[in-house]
């Protein structure tokens, strides 16, 4: 006969875990953005950098695949602890961040070719300095173009996130409501980026929104936690 070991960690240890796992999300997120410009910033600002440090593009890279971890492994465990809540939607959240963080981290594919671009190795030299430079700018292009695209994702998420934890009992009703304004902001700041570009001013309230919303449910996990019985699952 074979034995089966369960392990589980207590929930209120898995809510610490996955209110660290959103913190340091948002900590290299913010990061990757300082130092290399990866992220919300705009794409004159990534490439100058590329062009004038791109060992430190480079850093930005790493620390953006990083956040990008960090994410998906908090994903998971906000999926485990609200699942008892509704496991469909539960599900659909996971999903939802799967793919946002999937195509995150292909985005940074043509990062990748414009720091080789630069590398001066023979297969370059074929080209003139103003091919690299212009190959260059298409990549950081591309990248800008596929990180706004995964927001679609990113913003999505945030409503059956945003619903459980209204429903949860075990988290705070107004951090629901925060979460669904969260990806409601996201959402536009998507049209936005696609058919607005010139009209950055119109994504502001919704990053405030996104700040307080997303930095406080990382820090009300971490600190406070969940309660340690199960919640009631909703019929809603």
């Amino acid at each position: 006969m074979s034995s089966r070991v369960s392990f589980q960690l207590p929930r209120k240890k898995v809510a610490r875990i996955t209110g660290g796992l959103y913190l340091a999300f948002i900590v290299t997120s913010v990061l990757a953005d300082l130092a290399a410009h990866i992220g919300v910033s705009e794409v004159g600002q990534a490439y100058d950098t590329l062009a004038n440090n791109p060992q430190q593009f480079s850093l930005g890279i790493v620390i953006s695949l990083l956040s990008a971890f960090f994410f998906l492994m908090a994903a998971w465990g906000l999926y485990v602890l609200l699942k008892p809540v509704n496991q469909e939607l539960a599900l659909l959240l996971l999903v939802l961040n799967a793919i946002g963080v999937a195509i995150h981290c292909v985005s940074t594919f043509p990062l990748i070719f414009a720091v080789l671009l630069g590398d001066g190795s023979t297969l370059m030299q074929a080209y003139s300095p103003a091919q690299v430079e212009g190959l260059a700018q298409i990549s950081v292009n591309l990248y800008k173009s596929s990180f706004v695209t995964a927001q679609l994702f990113f913003g999505t998420w945030l409503f059956p996130l945003g619903y459980l934890v209204y429903k949860s009992r075990f988290l705070p009703k107004f951090l629901g409501v925060l979460l669904i304004l969260d990806g409601v902001g996201i959402l536009v700041w998507f049209v936005q980026a696609f058919l607005l570009p010139d009209y950055p001013e119109i994504i502001y309230p919704g990053l405030v929104v996104s700040f307080v919303a997303e930095v406080g449910l990382g820090l009300w996990l971490l600190v406070k936690g969940v309660k340690t019985t199960a919640p009631t699952p909703s019929r809603a």
